[in-house]
């Protein structure tokens, strides 16, 4: 694209993205130290993770059709699911841009934290499967291995395909459009496998 603003910049929605993140970031880390007083550098850390996960901006970029706005000579379909949060982001970086922190802060406050953060509810959400199983095998002295195998499916976009094995035993196969996440797949379908073993203890 070739599209600048008012003072002859060019306009990179990628350098919107960057203003966003640390906007979110910034405005979320500030409302989980006021609502969580006893949490420590490393329990709001994770909970500013769960916020704003990538899954969780993918599904705000969805709700506002964002994606129908871009302007570019590649096909849409080809993007890959992550373009909608991304998109989100450039536009809290915008709105910043556009109307100032107060304006921006009210609108992530509308958009994000009150009709979707609850403190005791994401205490208990898993953003990484795959996090959570490693640990647990660490834990318990298991042996792990995430294998990359033949994939037969005839899609048009190409799929990865992985199998996951515990203590040599495949317990999880899944397939996706990128390794990382056939492995979070994979290791989804293995925590509900073991899932009362993983959290007996939690």
């Amino acid at each position: 694209m070739n599209i600048r603003d008012g003072k002859g910049n060019a306009i990179n929605y990628e350098r919107l993205e960057f203003l966003g993140d640390a906007m979110l970031g910034s405005v979320i880390a500030s409302y989980l130290y006021t609502e969580a007083p006893a949490g420590d550098e490393g329990y709001l850390t994770k909970m500013r993770s769960k916020i704003v996960s990538r899954e969780h901006l993918n599904e705000l970029g969805r709700d506002l059709k964002l994606i129908e706005l871009i302007d570019s000579k590649i096909p849409k379909g080809q993007f890959g699911d992550n373009i909608h949060g991304n998109l989100f982001e450039a536009l809290v970086g915008a709105i910043y841009l556009d109307r100032g922190f107060k304006y921006c802060e009210k609108f992530i406050y509308k958009r994000i934290i009150v009709p979707f953060v609850d403190i005791e509810q994401l205490e208990g959400k898993v953003i990484s499967y795959k996090s959570l199983l490693i640990e647990w095998c660490q834990k318990e002295k298991k042996t792990f291995d995430f294998n990359v195998y033949d994939d037969t499916g005839n899609d048009d976009v190409r799929h990865f395909a992985v199998k996951l094995a515990i203590d040599k035993k495949v317990v999880a196969k899944a397939r996706a459009t990128s390794k990382k996440k056939a492995e979070e797949k994979a290791s989804k379908r293995a925590f509900f496998v073991f899932q009362k073993e993983i959290t007996k203890n939690t």
